[in-house]
């Protein structure tokens, strides 16, 4: 299985690790960490070292209630960080839904668009279509304001539901020209889903792994983690490891993670042991 992106094709027969760059003051784990350029660029460089496969670089925070930064803010922020990250060998993405921010990434050297609005914000999917090359990831999410998704979100069936969802967005896209070659598919950990949600969407995720696209997952430190063990942020490392071995298990070929050189390491001990060879 192969990801089509602008200037790598990403052979997807093994598990990838996507490292998480937020060039933030907010997101919910790491955020202010790295907001400044030099600072990103600095774990731009740490995520490639520790063994990332590619960079997934953001910088509008979508956590529950958080503030969106305006357009050219948001451009400021991530611009010089993927100037830079394009110069490190491995494919770039830029986590964003507005196509302002996507046509200037791309411009920029970006080989993949993130976006957690799976290419609904007007004007989102034409940028990705007219580019003809980039790789896209659509992501599930309830409604289309993160700051609202978390407001008592119901399913009849969540794993139906979703699937659903990112069966008529990628119909949508490739309705716009764009290859399926190029689109990866995230049910939304997290995004406008209860603690039950999510578990049921990892217990079934070869529903989505069935649509027949590869499937990118995101439990990194997520608050889903912590209702489970009872630990903050910080302290979910152990189960966010546990987390993303599970997703390759059952079919995920990217996991996005904060924590890069533990993720590999897991990775690598579980393919020794025989899966996902």
């Amino acid at each position: 299985m192969l990801w089509q992106t602008s200037r790598h094709t990403i052979d997807l027969a093994r598990t990838r690790v996507m490292g998480i760059v937020n060039v933030t003051p907010d997101s919910f784990y790491d955020g202010g960490r790295h907001a400044s350029v030099g600072a990103a660029r600095a774990h731009c460089e740490r995520l490639v070292g520790e063994g990332a496969d590619m960079l997934d670089i953001g910088g509008e925070s979508t956590r529950p209630g958080a503030r969106a930064p305006g357009v050219q803010r948001e451009i400021d922020r991530v611009l010089p960080v993927i100037e830079h990250a394009c110069t490190l060998g491995v494919p770039v993405s830029i986590d964003s839904s507005r196509p302002e921010v996507m046509r200037a990434a791309l411009a920029a050297g970006a080989d993949i668009v993130n976006d957690v609005r799976a290419l609904r914000a007007p004007g989102a999917l034409k940028a990705v279509a007219a580019h003809g090359s980039c790789g896209v990831c659509l992501m599930h999410m309830l409604g289309d304001d993160p700051s609202t998704m978390q407001c008592a979100p119901v399913y009849a069936d969540v794993v139906t539901e979703v699937c659903a969802f990112l069966q008529e967005r990628l119909a949508q896209a490739e309705r716009a020209g764009v290859a399926k070659s190029r689109i990866v598919l995230d049910p939304g950990i997290g995004f406008g889903k209860t603690p039950e949600h999510n578990w049921a969407l990892m217990q079934r995720l070869e529903m989505l792994c069935a649509i027949g696209q590869p499937v990118l997952i995101g439990w990194s430190r997520k608050s889903t983690l912590g209702a489970l063990t009872g630990r903050d942020a910080d302290g979910r490392l152990s189960a966010s490891l546990a987390a993303a071995l599970a997703a390759a298990q059952r079919g995920a070929r990217i996991v996005r993670v904060h924590d890069v050189a533990p993720t590999v390491d897991a990775l690598a001990v579980w393919r020794r042991c025989g899966f996902n060879a």
